[in-house]
């Protein structure tokens, strides 16, 4: 089944087992997939709703960062995977057995070239390490290229790279909500 957007209409507590119970309303007809779903164990994960972002704002996001590769001599993706660790927002600390980490992080960097794990050191768990799991630019809603975009904007402008204007920025962001 497919992600879909929701509310949620109603919660209650369901008295004989004390389980909570939690009515939602979609904003689309997901009545045809959820037919297979019923009396089945299922994962869900409730998150606060954000408008993908743009694939304009992508194409933005590496031109400035190819311009600033260029002027400063550094590899693209070096600067993309940088920036990436700045933003904030997007990554993950878990806990992974001392036998495991180099390939937890092998297998999650495999996911595209933004994402990135940092070994933190020694878990409070014993027999495991924390690892920090950054995503990728790929997995970002608006807000979060909204801060990537940003930041490119920000390093481009300390190199003296002409960007857009704040206005033609803003009005790139807003049109996401309508793309």
């Amino acid at each position: 089944m497919q992600e879909f957007k929701c509310q949620i209409a109603d919660v209650s507590k369901d008295f004989r087992t004390g389980q909570a119970r939690i009515t939602l309303t979609t904003d689309s007809n997901i009545l045809n997939s959820v037919d297979e779903l019923l009396d089945k164990a299922l994962n869900c994960k409730l998150k606060r709703f954000r408008k993908k972002r743009s694939l304009d704002a992508n194409a933005y996001f590496w031109v400035l960062c190819g311009q600033l590769a260029a002027k400063t001599q550094q590899c693209k993706s070096d600067i993309y995977r940088s920036l990436i660790k700045e933003i904030g927002d997007n990554y993950e600390i878990v806990p992974i057995k001392d036998e495991a980490v180099d390939t937890w992080c092998k297998n999650w960097e495999r996911n595209g070239e933004g994402w990135q794990c940092d070994v933190l050191g020694e878990s409070k768990l014993e027999g495991y390490t924390n690892v920090c799991c950054y995503y990728g630019s790929s997995s970002y809603d608006t807000k979060q290229m909204s801060d990537l975009i940003d930041l490119i904007v920000f390093e481009c402008k300390e190199q003296g790279i002409e960007t857009m204007t704040p206005d033609e920025i803003e009005s790139m962001k807003a049109a996401w909500g309508n793309g």
